[in-house]
C-alpha cells in the first residue's frame, strides 16, 4: 500500500515541481575604439534575479557598433568595421544554444562606409545593412549555415534637409521588414524621410509613392512594429521627438508626435526604441544633456501614446537598451560612462526601478537577446 501511494505521488506531484530550464543570453556589442579588440561580450541572463554572467569575449573585431539575430535564433550577425574611412563589413556568428558561446562563420563588405543598423527577413534567408555615411542599403544573401555571400543588391540614396550640422546629405540610420515580409522601412535621417522599399523574391526596390516625409529637422532614427501589427513607431534623433503611425500594407499614416525628452533642449540626441512583449508600453532612450528612458503607454486601439514618465539611466550616453524575454527587467546600455545597467521593470505601470545590478564594460553600443 504505501509503495503504491508513492508510485502515485511520483507520478502526480513532480511533474508539478518540474523545473525551467530554459536559457537566456545576452549579446552586447562594443566599439573598439576602431582597433581590433573583443567587440562582442556574451551574458547568461538570470530571469529570476537580473543578474548577468560572462560567458564569452569574442575578439578580432573592429567597432561591432550593432547587432540584430536571425528570426529562427541559430544566428547572430554584427555590423563591424564602422566608423572607419573605409566601407564597413557584416558579419556573421553561429550561437550555440547550450552555451550561448558564438563562433565566427564569416563577413562581407557593405560598399558603403559606416553601418549602423541590420535585420534579417523572416525567412532567415536576407540580411539587411543599413550604412550612414555613404546612405545606403547593402541586400546579402545567407547560406544555409549561416554565413553570408557577398553583396547581391546595393540601393544608395541622396537627400538632405535644414540642419546643417546634420543633415548636408541623406543618413539611413535603421531598415526593418515589415510583419508580413513584403516591405522594408528605412529611416533617413539626413533626409527626413522614412523610405519605403517593396521586397519579393529577393530583390529590393524603392516604392517613392510610400516614402512618408517627417518633420523637418526631426532625424529620424530607430523603428519599431507593434506586436499586433497595426501601428509603428519611429524615434526622432535630432528633435527627440516619438512618432506614432498607423499600418496598412506598406502604408504609414502619421498619427501623433510626442516628446521624448522631459525637458526643452538646444540640441537632442534621442537614440533606441521598443516596445513591450505585452505590447502595453513603449520606451524611448534620450541621450545629450538628458540620459534618460521615457515611458509611454500604448492605446491599443488607436495606437496614440500616454507619457507615464523618465527614468534616469544613472549613466551617460544610453545609446541602447533591451527588455528581457520575460518582461521583467530592461537593461541599458550607457556607452559613455561604460556600463550596463539593469532595471526592474513593473508589468503593470510600465515604470522602472534601479537594481544594484551594474556590469563595467567599454563603449557598450548595441544589445540583443536570446531564449532557448
Amino acid at each position: 500500500m504505501k509503495l503504491h501511494l508513492l508510485l502515485l505521488f511520483s507520478v502526480f506531484v513532480f511533474p508539478l515541481v518540474e523545473q525551467d530550464t530554459s536559457s537566456v543570453y545576452l549579446f552586447v556589442g562594443s566599439y573598439t575604439n576602431s582597433e581590433l579588440g573583443e567587440g562582442i561580450t556574451v551574458y547568461q541572463f538570470n530571469e529570476l534575479d537580473g543578474t548577468l554572467t560572462e560567458v564569452q569575449k569574442e575578439g578580432n573585431l573592429i567597432n561591432p557598433s550593432f547587432l540584430t539575430l536571425s528570426p529562427n535564433q541559430h544566428y547572430l550577425y554584427a555590423c563591424t568595421d564602422t566608423k572607419l574611412d573605409s566601407d564597413g563589413t557584416v558579419s556573421s556568428f553561429k550561437i550555440d544554444s547550450t552555451s550561448g558561446e558564438l563562433t565566427f562563420l564569416n563577413k562581407q563588405t557593405t560598399g558603403g562606409r559606416n553601418p549602423v543598423h541590420l535585420t534579417v527577413d523572416q525567412t532567415n534567408t536576407y540580411v539587411v545593412s543599413a550604412n550612414y555615411t555613404d546612405a545606403g542599403i547593402s541586400v546579402f544573401k545567407c547560406n544555409p549555415d549561416g554565413s553570408i555571400n557577398p553583396l547581391t543588391q546595393l540601393i544608395e540614396f541622396n537627400g538632405n534637409s535644414i540642419n546643417q550640422a546634420r543633415q548636408k546629405a541623406a543618413h539611413i540610420h535603421s531598415c526593418n521588414f515589415s510583419p508580413d515580409n513584403t516591405y522594408l522601412f528605412a529611416p533617413d535621417l539626413g533626409s527626413d524621410l522614412i523610405r519605403t522599399i517593396s521586397f519579393s523574391n529577393g530583390s529590393f526596390t524603392v516604392i517613392d509613392s510610400l516614402t512618408i516625409s517627417t518633420e523637418k529637422g526631426s532625424g529620424p532614427r530607430h523603428f519599431t512594429f507593434h506586436p499586433n501589427q497595426l501601428f509603428a513607431y519611429c524615434v526622432q534623433e535630432l528633435n527627440g521627438t516619438v512618432t506614432a503611425y498607423s499600418y496598412t500594407n506598406g502604408q504609414l499614416k502619421w498619427i501623433d508626435s510626442y516628446n521624448s525628452y522631459q525637458t526643452n533642449q538646444d540640441e537632442y540626441s534621442s537614440s533606441d526604441i521598443h516596445i513591450s512583449p505585452d505590447g502595453e508600453f513603449l520606451y524611448a532612450s534620450n541621450r545629450h544633456d538628458e540620459n534618460t528612458i521615457s515611458i509611454f503607454s500604448i492605446n491599443q486601439t488607436s495606437g496614440k501614446l500616454t507619457l507615464k514618465g523618465h527614468q534616469s539611466t544613472f549613466g551617460t550616453i544610453p545609446r541602447s537598451f533591451i527588455i528581457d524575454p520575460s518582461g521583467n527587467y530592461l537593461i541599458v546600455a550607457n556607452q559613455k560612462t561604460n556600463q550596463l545597467i539593469v532595471f526592474k521593470r513593473d508589468v503593470k505601470s510600465g515604470l522602472l526601478t534601479k537594481t544594484d545590478i551594474t556590469i563595467d564594460i567599454k563603449s557598450p553600443a548595441s544589445l540583443k537577446m536570446v531564449k532557448y
